[in-house]
């Protein structure tokens, strides 16, 4: 499991260091704030067209070759955002990058399925969710601080660090055994009609956490308040991802989904309040919606898995990932066009109201429909 953690922690802080702070940089270089979730949208759209390709592709070449490609193609762009700001080639750069996460997110899924037993699958999933969960409480802010601190060359080559994990991939191909036999393809358009209901409502919520990653700090650009709001919603995403799979092996999904979903609704909701209230709800608000976003994505996950089956753990995988970046990616494009129109405050309200919406689809995505 060590091996599986540090090659995450590496590909994620990377992803993370990036994921506010290009938008930023995109908008001190020039940028419209309505097109700066531009770059973001790039870097997803690119990752969810090739995750649809990473259970062929490990068929085909390996897991250990595909994921070495994929940590390359992730770390060796990034020093090269230093070059030039403008969208179009922050953008050309974070489409490479895309293609890499995508082999990462995919291939790390379904491998922390893989290093526990069935009846402990949950805590798996919660310290790979750790692993990510980390650097996002991290870098994210840090990220953001940087390129408001003028510091964007070292944010660069920080971004570099997926690198750092290509000596860790034969250990973890040992930590991880003989990999199953692949599904055929009847099995694998099983299990992503398996995954549908739980990556409906990962596609929800991640929408409305590409939307506060985005667009807070642009809202609020003097850098404290969407600093240390960053760092609130990735400390109690943290630290519910990891809670979520203990308590789900314990007590299952069914209840624990539908609370985390409206945990995500509320967080929104005092989140845009306090863009008009005052900084304390904006700050209460993104400490609770951390705990919904973190507690969904594990959640979903462990969901995804049990209803598709041991043989359709790598398609499941890629549909919950591609689910993940969708929403990612809408949220940080769609929501800055809404927010133009009427404000990013009723824009958080409108999207907690359509997660608030979607409680019977949580409710139907935690019923296991295979064994």
């Amino acid at each position: 499991m060590q091996a599986l953690i540090g090659v995450t922690f590496l590909g994620f802080a990377s992803y993370c260091l990036t994921l506010a702070s290009l938008p930023v940089y995109a908008v001190e270089g020039g940028a419209e704030e309505s097109t700066a979730g531009v770059v973001t949208a790039v870097f997803l759209v690119v990752t969810i067209a090739v995750q649809a390709t990473i259970p062929a592709l490990t068929a085909r070449f390996g897991v250990s070759p595909v994921l070495v490609v994929g940590l390359v193609a992730m770390g060796v762009p990034s020093p090269l955002y230093v070059l030039d700001d403008g969208v179009a080639w922050i953008s050309a750069l974070s489409a490479v990058r895309g293609a890499g996460f995508a082999v990462l997110t995919v291939l790390g899924a379904t491998l922390s399925a893989q290093v526990a037993p069935p009846d402990r699958r949950g805590e798996s999933i919660g310290l790979y969710g750790l692993a990510i969960a980390v650097p996002n409480m991290i870098a994210v802010p840090g990220g953001v601080a940087l390129v408001l601190g003028d510091s964007v060359a070292t944010l660069s080559w920080l971004g570099a660090s997926p690198l750092l994990g290509i000596p860790l991939v034969p250990l973890l191909m040992r930590e991880i055994g003989p990999q199953p036999a692949p599904g055929a393809a009847g099995t694998n358009r099983a299990a992503v009609l398996a995954a549908v209901a739980p990556s409906v409502v990962l596609f929800a919520v991640t929408l409305a956490g590409g939307g506060v990653v985005t667009f807070l700090p642009i809202e609020r650009p003097d850098g404290v308040l969407a600093t240390t709001a960053l760092l609130l919603f990735g400390a109690t995403g943290a630290l519910s991802r990891w809670r979520a799979g203990m308590l789900a092996d314990r007590l299952g999904v069914r209840l624990l989904l539908p609370l985390a979903v409206v945990l995500a609704a509320g967080g929104l909701v005092a989140i845009a309040a306090g863009l008009v209230a005052g900084d304390a709800w904006v700050l209460a608000g993104a400490a609770v919606f951390g705990a919904g976003f973190g507690a969904v994505q594990n959640l979903t996950l462990l969901s995804s898995f049990t209803r598709a089956g041991e043989s359709g753990t790598t398609a499941a995988s890629a549909m919950w990932n591609a689910s993940f970046d969708a929403g990612t990616a809408t949220g940080a494009l769609a929501l800055g066009v809404l927010a133009a129109g009427i404000g990013l405050d009723w824009t958080y309200v409108v999207v907690a109201a359509a997660l608030a919406a979607l409680l019977p689809v949580a409710a139907a995505a935690a019923r296991p429909t295979r064994g």
